[in-house]
Formats: structure tokens, sequence, C-alpha cells
């Protein structure tokens, strides 16, 4: 996913350089780069944002990780540094009330809406086991999840967090099992997903649905699942693809890096964008 959002934003500031720059005050000035490895850590989030604040920067295209970005963008805030993350989907992050913070993707709220509606109105399934990873990125999609199955009258059979890191997940998934649910639903990311698919399969003989979220959205999930991924369902924006405005962008992508572009990248490389326009139009 950081590979993602460095793509996305590697592409913009190309173009932006290669047309001299962008503009204030009548000079153009070449944009700089400066990165920054979160590891998804909010402390080493925190270290970061200090970091970029004390080295003058004007605007982040980040964080990946709510639970990073939230605490993140208080160092922002404070400074006055636009932040755009492209991939914190949270919605305490802009409920905050700082006039610096912004998203450009979607938030768990709707994720959640879209999960609850697709597995009752087009799986028609009513047992439902909800899992999350107890990040705030995780637990609150399930969150959100639970929250709009509850509005259309379902009750989960099973709820649980697992640890984020963690390899067996055999214990929640033998509780969870009793439990006969028709459909797991995980709030969390790829590494976690892929266990529990397999361990499910492989290990238990779970044939329930497996759905998740955008944090899944990613090659690795099927590659390294194989045939334990087959027939999961993931919530996330329109295909990217089917855009018009973004085929100049996958075909840069797919020039630059000779590959496709990831969940991302397109919406990474919009973030630099927007600040780079705004500078540009407020000549500041």
């Amino acid at each position: 996913f950081g590979e993602m959002l460095k793509s996305g934003v590697l592409l913009a500031v190309s173009e932006w350089n290669n047309r001299g720059g962008v503009s204030v005050t009548g000079t153009k000035m070449k944009v700089k780069i400066l990165w920054g490895d979160d590891r998804h850590d909010p402390r080493e989030g925190v270290t970061i944002a200090h970091k970029f604040v004390n080295s003058g920067v004007v605007g982040v295209v980040g964080h990946f990780n709510s639970s990073v970005s939230i605490p993140a963008s208080t160092v922002y805030a404070e400074a006055g540094v636009v932040q755009i993350t492209p991939a914190s989907t949270n919605p305490k992050l802009t409920e905050q009330g700082f006039s610096t913070v912004f998203r450009v993707c979607g938030r768990d709220d709707q994720q959640g809406e879209v999960a609850a509606a697709f597995i009752v109105d087009k799986l028609r399934k009513k047992r439902v086991a909800i899992l999350h990873d107890k990040t705030t990125y995780g637990q609150g999609l399930a969150d959100e999840t639970k929250r709009f199955l509850g509005a259309k009258g379902i009750k989960p059979v099973f709820y649980s967090g697992i640890v984020q890191g963690d390899k067996d997940f055999t214990p929640v998934l033998t509780a969870m099992k009793q439990k006969k649910p028709e459909v797991v639903y995980f709030g969390g990311i790829h590494p976690e997903a892929i266990l529990l698919v397999k361990q499910m399969r492989e290990r238990l003989g779970i044939k329930a649905d497996f759905m998740s979220g955008d944090g899944v959205f990613v090659d690795e999930y099927y590659k390294i699942a194989g045939k334990s991924a087959e027939g999961t369902y993931l919530s996330f924006s329109p295909d990217q693809s089917k855009i018009p405005e973004a085929k100049n962008i996958i075909q840069m992508h797919r020039k630059r890096f000779g590959k496709e572009v990831g969940a991302y990248t397109i919406y990474s490389y919009v973030a630099a964008n927007l600040i780079l326009a705004s500078i540009a139009e407020s000549g500041s």
C-alpha cells in the first residue's frame, strides 16, 4: 500500500516538474518530495509528522492507516500544513474540526452501509459473524457494518477481535464456527485476511462467505490465499479502469513502473495534484 501512495505522488510531481514546476507569484518552482515510512505505527507517524513540519513541508499526502492519520493530523493542523489522505477511511479523521485535513477516499460508514445491504439484500444471509483487527480502521469498519446490519434487523451471531500480527487464529475461528455463520465479515487489512480465510477453509472447513473492505483490495490477497480466497466479496469505490478520467494515469503508471495501478495509486495522484493545484491557484 505504501508503494501505491508513493507511485501516485511520483507521477503527479513528475508532471508538474516537467512543466517547469508550480508557479508562485509569477516564479516557477520545482516540487521536491520528502518521503516518510510510518510502518503503520501511530507513534512513528507522529514522529514523521513533526519531521515534515520542521522541514517546512507545505502539504502532506498521507498517511495510509487511519490509526496513524488521526494522531498525525493534530501535528499538521497545529502547524497549518495541509494533509490529504488517499486511504484513511475512518470518519473520525475529518470530523475533528481541522480546516486543513481532507481525504479523497470514501468513508467506513459508506462501506459499512454497502456491505450490510449486500449481505442482506444480495446474498440474502442472516447469520453473520464479524471479526476485526482492533485497529482504528479495522474495528471502525466492522462496527459500521454491524450498525447498518442492525438497522436491517440483523444481529451478528458472533463478534470478536483478533490481534494484528498474530499468525494462528484457530481458537477464535473454532468459537465462531460453533455459531454456524453464513457470512464472515472482517474489518482489517490483507495479511490477517489471508490467514483468516486460509485457516477457515483449510483447517476448519468453514464454508461461509468471506467479506471485507478496501484494506484487502490488493493482489497479494488472492495470490497468497489461493483457492481459499475464491468467492471473497470486497467493498471498494468504482473500478478505476472504467473511469474515463483515470485512463491517462493508468497508462502513465504502466509505462513508468511496468505494472497496473494499485488500489490507492490514483487517490494518491489526485491528492498530490490537489495540493499543487491549490498552491498554483492561490500563488502562495
